[in-house]
Order: C-alpha cells, then sequence, then structure tokens
C-alpha cells in the first residue's frame, strides 16, 4: 500500500503512523518523495499524520513591526495566511484602529474569502464593488455579526476591543443563548468568554478602548493559531494539527 503526504502551506510533516486493529505499529518505509508504502496486515489500519510549521517563515518587511514586538509573530502569520496586508510595502500601522469592515474582512479572509449566498447587500452602506462587501454578506449570514440597523452596517464606525473579540468568539461558536448581554454588562461578559477561549493570550486590552491593527491580528491569530479555544468551530480547523448568534444590537 502506498500513502501520498501532501502538507498545506508553510508546514511540514512531523509523524506519519499506521497501526493495526490492536494498535500495534506497522513498518513503513519512506520513498523520499513524499510517498510512503507498508504491507497491508490482515486487518484494518489506522493512518495517523501530525504536521509542524515549516521552518522556512516569511520575514516581514514591515519596519514598524520590530522582531522583538510581542505582535511580531501574529502579524507574520497573518501575512503568510493571506488575513491582511500592510498599510504599504513597509509599513503596517500597528497602532491604527480597525473598523467594523476591517475587522470581518480580516476574519473572512482566514475562513479562505467563501462566496456569500446572498447577491445583493441590505445594507445602503455597503457597495458592490468594495473590499469588504463579501466579507460582510458572509459575517452577516454566518451570524458573526449584525448591522447597526436593518439598512447599514456602518463600516467605518472603528471597534472597541470587547465588540472586535465578540465576534471572533461568535465565529468560535459562542452567544448560541445570548450570553454575551446578560445581565446587561457586555463588556465584562465578553471580556470573561474571550479570556476563558484564550483570545487574550499575549495581549492586554482594554474592553472599551478601539482594537488596534496589531491587537486584531493577534486576536484572530490566538483564535485560530495560537491557543486551542474552549469554543470550537470548522473556522479554526483547518488551522490546527489537532482538532478540537446573533450579536443584535452589540456590534
Amino acid at each position: 500500500m502506498t500513502i501520498t503526504v501532501t502538507s498545506d502551506s508553510g508546514y511540514v510533516l512531523d509523524t506519519l503512523t499506521v497501526t493495526d486493529k490492536n494498535g500495534d505499529k506497522v513498518a513503513l518505509t519512506d520513498r523520499n518523495d513524499g510517498t510512503y508504502t507498508f504491507t497491508m496486515p490482515g486487518s484494518k489500519v489506522t493512518v495517523q499524520a501530525a504536521f509542524v510549521k515549516s521552518e522556512a517563515q516569511t520575514t516581514l518587511s514591515f519596519t514598524d513591526v520590530p522582531a522583538d514586538a510581542y505582535y511580531y509573530d501574529a502579524v507574520r502569520w497573518a501575512v503568510e495566511n493571506g488575513v491582511t496586508t500592510g498599510t504599504s510595502a513597509t509599513t503596517f500601522a500597528p497602532d491604527g484602529v480597525c473598523t467594523r469592515a476591517q475587522v470581518v474582512t480580516f476574519l473572512w479572509r482566514a475562513n479562505g474569502s467563501p462566496a456569500p449566498t446572498a447577491a445583493v447587500s441590505p445594507f445602503a452602506d455597503v457597495s458592490v464593488g468594495s473590499y469588504y462587501y463579501d466579507a460582510v454578506l458572509w459575517a452577516v449570514e454566518q451570524e458573526i455579526a449584525v448591522g447597526t440597523s436593518a439598512t447599514t452596517f456602518s463600516p467605518d464606525n472603528t471597534l472597541t476591543a470587547a465588540q472586535a473579540s465578540a465576534i471572533l468568539l461568535s465565529a468560535l461558536g459562542y452567544n448560541q443563548n445570548g450570553e454575551f448581554g446578560a445581565n446587561g454588562q457586555f463588556e465584562l461578559n465578553v471580556t470573561k468568554w474571550a479570556q476563558q477561549a484564550g483570545l487574550y493570550k499575549d495581549l492586554s486590552v482594554s474592553a472599551t478602548a478601539g482594537i488596534s491593527r496589531d491587537n486584531t491580528a493577534q486576536l484572530i491569530f490566538n483564535a485560530l493559531a495560537n491557543t486551542t479555544p474552549v469554543g470550537y468551530s470548522a473556522l479554526a480547523e483547518s488551522y490546527y494539527t489537532v482538532g478540537s448568534s446573533a450579536l443584535t444590537g452589540i456590534v
């Protein structure tokens, strides 16, 4: 039998094991061309592969993202995965405050930029041809975000850290029962869930302050790659080698 191993971009094979029905390992032969062979035993087999990040990683060209910055790995990951780019070839503008359109677009790209089901936006301020058009429609369809009214999305409004965290948590499957708004304590509730999910790892933010580009990159990195959240969804699955609602009136 022959096994062909193909890793995602940025990853390499770490371990590959084949075991028989009793859990005993089956001998593998590495053909040094991405394929492995083994002799099929007289029972079904289980094949398990684990992957790790390749040592060959992107070197950032942004002069405003120093190598020792706490968000360096997050920005590099976001660039490698097509989640975001710089504000120019040499700048990332880490202190720039993110808008509603930018945050849902980052998350949409992290999910592979899927085409929304709807062809027409219900929001008068989300125009065809805007960079965030498909992202907004997708986010609303997935109940990750909602409009600021039935006909507006307010794409240029800035987001607080709590609001950005709520969008990410919703993508991970939180707020199914409206827990974010419990007892009228939105910021407190979201902060609690975000900490539990690991979103604030290596990060210190103020729930009511505007969310900066560097912190947004760190939040998404933490949600999808830097930790295994308590809440888990298909969105996160492609970023793990081991796998694990509406926001009406909130965002």
